[in-house]
């Protein structure tokens, strides 16, 4: 099973696509840890990407697009895999297709984790970070022993005109994946609202139906 996960900022992925690709026995792929391998193992796209990183400026596409083309070119990958934050941009998707058909290969499903921006909001704008131990915790959902102690912080991206602005990126460049999967028939929504298992069976139920 080859598998896109798409949403926004908030909407769980993360924690669904590391469960997913367990539970279906595939590689979760997140083009932050193919960033970090190709940076730290020092190969030649690796050291292209620090560059850009270094200078503070965005990776190219088109060094994405190498790294990710490596990765689905390994062994454990062959099979099967769950992509996590990548593509990002229909530009990503028509590059994704055009490595899977060259393999033989092509995207069975993309699945977009369905959440309302006021869910999001709430979501990350309750997450406070603890100075000392580093640990998160959520004023609603895992609410610490002193929500006003000083030993806690709110992260820049976790406050809530910080989290409507990265939602305006997203609808303008990531959510256009929607109705290019979409007019492609392989677009499964699954709402993202509920306990973490609850979505996850969502999902798994969606998968399997389409297989």
């Amino acid at each position: 099973m080859r598998l896109v996960l798409v949403g926004p900022p908030g909407a769980g992925k993360g924690t669904q696509a590391e469960i997913i690709a367990e539970r279906l026995g595939i590689p979760k792929i997140s083009t932050g840890d193919i960033f970090r391998a190709n940076v730290s193992g020092g190969t030649p796209l690796g050291l292209k990407a620090k560059e850009y990183m270094d200078a503070g400026n965005l990776v190219p596409d088109e060094v994405t697009n190498e790294m990710v083309a490596d990765r689905l070119a390994e062994d454990d990958a062959k099979a099967g895999f769950l992509l996590d934050g990548y593509p990002r941009n229909t530009e990503q998707a028509k590059v994704l297709d055009r490595v899977l058909e060259a393999a033989g290969a092509t995207l069975d499903l993309a699945l977009e984790l369905v959440a309302s921006d006021d869910e999001v909001v709430r979501r990350l704008s309750g997450r406070r970070v603890s100075k000392s131990t580093g640990k998160v915790y959520h004023l609603e959902f895992d609410p610490p022993a002193d929500p006003d102690s000083d030993d806690l912080y709110q992260r820049t991206d976790d406050q809530p005109e910080t989290i409507k602005n990265r939602l305006k990126v997203y609808a303008e460049q990531t959510a256009p994946l929607v109705g290019y999967y979409e007019a492609q028939g392989k677009l499964v929504r699954i709402d993202a609202i509920g306990e973490v298992s609850e979505i996850t069976e969502r999902a798994l139920n969606a998968i399997g139906a389409a297989e």
